[in-house]
Order: structure tokens, then C-alpha cells, then sequence
């Protein structure tokens, strides 16, 4: 089973540039560079149609699915409640409304609990507007289940990861991971890593952070986990692509906005 992953958005909370327009110390004469929030895309064709799995919904979702060509949603998966995963959530209406119906939306308890209550006339019939999604937990984590299409089913299992004072999800689909906004993972998560083809990780800056992994931990969680491949991902304004590029092991790329790859 092969499917094609796009990170469709690898910067941090306030994207490359901020809203204020300050690089850091990123280059802005580098594409690279430029980098929207936090959302990726598992894309799996067959004869009959394409297979769409949806992980986050940034606040720069429209740009993202324009971006990336996506015409329809299969099922939203979510990593957890921060604004910049879910503050997108309205610009799914185009795609449930040429579905004509609710795109399964799969969470955590706590996420589902947060996204009904913020979002509620996403879930539920509101003023005459139907709803978007159809909200649904997430089975224990461990548990295999799949997302089905008309390219066909890929299998998803779930991590528990630590965000700060909060948990969020890690997901894997087939023969690939994707740990967006984590702090730290115990053994159990790095065992549903591990030997994975490709591993898509948090690496928001280099100094250490009280919510996100900094480089030199996430390089040791790549190299405990002995996957083939790991990109970086949820990059801040600190983290210049060549610059880094240049420091990290020959397994390890540095994510940008639209990097895609065949996996399976």
C-alpha cells in the first residue's frame, strides 16, 4: 500500500513571517522559508478515485487546499484544540457542502469536548445551516482502524503525546508518522514510531521549550525510533531552512510548506 504525503502547512503558531512581518532570522529571499500553520495531507489514489485524510485544520487551511489542489475530504484527523490546528475549521464547509454530507471528524475526548462546545454549529444544525462534521473519538491508542475512499483504506493507529500541560494525538497512517506539536514521548509512543519509512516531527526552535520539542531532542527521538526518514516540521522564526538544513544527519530534511513524498 503506497499513499502520497504533503505537508501542507510546517511553520510554528504565528507562521514565517508573523502577522507583524518578522522573519527572525529566516531569509525572506528563500520560498522555503515562508511557512503557514501546522496541517498535512495523506492523499492515496486507486482506479476508482483519491483517498483524502485531512490532520489539522490551520488557520491557513483555504490557502493550504488551494495550494495542494484538494477537491474533497475524506476524514479530519485532529492532534488537539490549539487554535492554530482548529481555527480553520469554517473553511471545511465548501468540501462538506460538494460531499453533501458531514465529513467524519476523528479526536481525542478532551478535543471533541473543546470543538463542539467552540465550534458547535460546525457539529449541529444551527440557524437553518447544516453542520459540517460529524464529531467522533478516536479509539484507544494502539487500536488499528482505517479511513476508507474511493483510492482506497488506509490504516491509522494513534500515540499519546505530551504538548506542555496538555496530551495531543500522534498519528500513524500506514508506514508513516506525523508528531506535530509534542514535548516529550515515553516509550510507548516511540514503539509506534519506530521503523517507520517516514516520521513528520516537531522541531519548533533551537533552545528548549516548555511546549515543543527543540532540535537536539527531536534528533534523538529520529535516531531512538530508528525510522528511514523524518522532516521537520512546526518550524519558528529561529530556523532558517538552509542554515538548518546544513545541520542536520543525512535521514533528516527540513519540512517547508508543500514538501510531499511517497511512502509504502
Amino acid at each position: 500500500m503506497s499513499f502520497e504525503v504533503v505537508i501542507l502547512g510546517s511553520g510554528s503558531s504565528g507562521g514565517v513571517p508573523r502577522g507583524d512581518g518578522d522573519w527572525g532570522v529566516c531569509d525572506p529571499a528563500e520560498p522555503k522559508n515562508r511557512r503557514t500553520r501546522c496541517s498535512m495531507l495523506a492523499r492515496k489514489a486507486g482506479p476508482d478515485g483519491v483517498t483524502n485524510i485531512l490532520i489539522d485544520t490551520s488557520p491557513d487551511l483555504r490557502e493550504q487546499m488551494l495550494s495542494s489542489g484538494t477537491r474533497h475530504v475524506d476524514a479530519v484527523l485532529y492532534t488537539h484544540d490549539h487554535a492554530d490546528q482548529t481555527h480553520g475549521i469554517d473553511d471545511l464547509r465548501t468540501f462538506a457542502a460538494r460531499a453533501r454530507t458531514r465529513i467524519p471528524a476523528w479526536m481525542d475526548e478532551a478535543t471533541r469536548t473543546s470543538l463542539t462546545h467552540r465550534f458547535d454549529y460546525i457539529f449541529e444544525t444551527k440557524l437553518g445551516y447544516p453542520p459540517l462534521l460529524d464529531a467522533r473519538t478516536i479509539p484507544p491508542h494502539g487500536v488499528q482502524w482505517s479511513v476508507e475512499g474511493a483510492g482506497g483504506t488506509i490504516p491509522v493507529t494513534t500515540f499519546d503525546q505530551t504538548h506542555g500541560p496538555i496530551r495531543s494525538v500522534g498519528y500513524r497512517l500506514g508506514d508513516m508518522a506525523y508528531s506535530s506539536d509534542v514535548s516529550d514521548l515515553d516509550e510507548a509512543a516511540l514503539k509506534a514510531v519506530a521503523g517507520c519509512q517516514l516520521w513528520i516531527v516537531d522541531a519548533l526552535r533551537y533552545a528548549p521549550h516548555p511546549t515543543h520539542a527543540h532540535l537536539d531532542q527531536a534528533l534523538e527521538w529520529i535516531a531512538a525510533a530508528h525510522v528511514e526518514r523524518a522532516v521537520l516540521t512546526n518550524l519558528h522564526i529561529d530556523m532558517d531552512y538552509k542554515v538548518l538544513s546544513a545541520l542536520v544527519p543525512s535521514n533528516v530534511e527540513v519540512g517547508f510548506d508543500g514538501w510531499s513524498a511517497v511512502v509504502g
